[in-house]
C-alpha cells in the first residue's frame, strides 16, 4: 500500500536537485481561493460540547499545527493567511463545535510531536492516517486520498500502460519514489521501454510541465491532481482512476475526546451537504467520504 505525499516527506525536504526549468509558465499557481460557493449556514451543535476537552471548551479555540504549502489543501494567500480545502472544512467543523481556529505554521515532521507535547490541540496538513502514526496520536478521518494521474487534454494516457512515456512528479513524493518507478520496472520486465520520470522540486512546476505539454502525464496525490485539472482551464484531463487510496485524518492527542467531537461535527456537515459543497468548491469531490471515522488506517 502506498500513501500520499504527506506520509513520507515534509515541504522542507523538497530541496532535492533534478528539477527541470520550463521556458514558459502556465497559470496554474494559486494565490486566492477558487470561486466556488458554499450555501447555507453552519450552526453550532451545543449537544457536542460535552465531548470537548475542558481546556479547549473553556478557551473556545483550536490551536492547529499546519505546514503549507500543499495546494489545494493548505497554502498561503498573498496576505500570508492559510487557506485551502482543509482550512474550509476544519473551520466549518470547528464552528459546529462552537470553536474558532488558530493556525500555527510548523515543519511537517514536527506537528505530531508538538501535539503529543500539548503545544497544539491538533494537526491539519493532509496527514495520511497510518497504523504507525496511530501509535502516537488518534485521527479523525475526513477524506480519501490516493494517487491520480493527469495528461494534457486530448492525449489519452493509461497509468497502467504508460511504457515509454514521460511523467512529471514532485521529488521525494511516493509518486517519485514508488508509483512511477514501480510502473517503469514492470515495463522493463515486460520487455517494453521504461517510463521517463521527470522530477521537479515544486508540484506547481510538475503540473506546469503537463499543462504545457512538456511531459505526457503527471502523477500526484488525488486532491492535488483533481484541483490542478479544475484550475487548468481545460488544459488537463484525468488519466485513469484514483488508486492506492488511504484516509486523510486530523491528528489529535492519543485518547483525547477531541477526536470524537470532531468526528460527530464533521458527520453533521456530511449529512447536511456542507461537506460536499466544500469538496466541490475545491474540485476534490472524488475523495469524498460518507462516514467520518476514527483511526481508520489501512496499514
Amino acid at each position: 500500500m502506498l500513501f500520499g505525499r504527506r506520509a513520507i516527506t515534509s515541504v522542507t525536504a523538497l530541496a532535492a536537485a533534478g528539477a527541470l526549468t520550463l521556458t514558459a509558465c502556465a497559470s496554474n499557481k494559486e494565490t486566492t481561493a477558487p470561486t466556488g460557493s458554499v450555501s447555507g449556514t453552519v450552526t453550532q451543535d451545543t449537544s457536542l460540547a460535552a465531548l470537548l476537552p475542558a481546556d479547549i471548551k473553556s478557551s473556545g479555540k483550536l490551536i492547529v499545527g499546519v505546514n503549507p504549502p500543499y495546494t489545494p489543501n493548505e497554502y498561503l494567500d498573498p496576505s500570508g493567511k492559510v487557506i485551502g480545502f482543509d482550512v474550509d472544512l476544519l473551520d466549518a467543523t470547528a464552528k459546529v463545535l462552537g470553536l474558532t481556529t488558530s493556525y500555527r505554521q510548523a515543519d511537517f515532521d514536527k506537528i505530531i510531536p508538538a501535539i503529543t507535547a500539548g503545544t497544539y490541540n491538533m494537526g491539519m496538513s493532509s496527514f495520511t492516517d497510518t497504523k504507525e502514526r496511530e501509535k502516537s496520536v488518534d485521527f479523525t478521518d475526513y477524506f480519501s486520498a490516493g494517487i491520480l494521474w493527469a495528461s494534457p487534454s486530448g492525449k489519452t494516457v493509461d497509468p497502467n500502460n504508460a511504457c515509454g512515456l514521460s511523467v512529471a512528479v514532485q521529488t521525494t513524493t511516493v509518486e517519485d519514489t514508488d508509483d512511477v518507478p514501480g510502473k517503469s520496472k514492470a515495463c522493463v520486465a515486460a520487455g517494453k521501454k521504461p517510463i521517463k520520470k521527470v522530477q521537479f522540486t515544486s508540484q506547481d512546476d510538475a503540473t506546469n510541465a503537463a499543462v504545457l505539454g512538456k511531459v505526457d502525464a503527471m502523477s500526484a496525490d488525488s486532491p492535488v491532481t483533481a484541483y490542478a485539472i479544475k484550475q487548468s482551464s481545460g488544459k488537463l484531463q484525468q488519466a485513469g482512476d484514483v488508486f492506492e487510496s488511504a484516509p486523510y485524518g486530523w491528528p489529535v492527542a492519543k485518547g483525547s475526546t477531541l477526536a470524537q467531537a470532531l468526528q460527530k461535527a464533521l458527520q453533521k456537515l456530511i449529512d447536511d451537504g456542507t461537506y460536499d459543497q466544500i469538496c466541490k468548491k475545491w474540485g476534490v469531490q472524488t475523495g469524498e467520504i460518507k462516514t467520518a471515522g476514527i483511526n481508520g488506517a489501512l496499514s
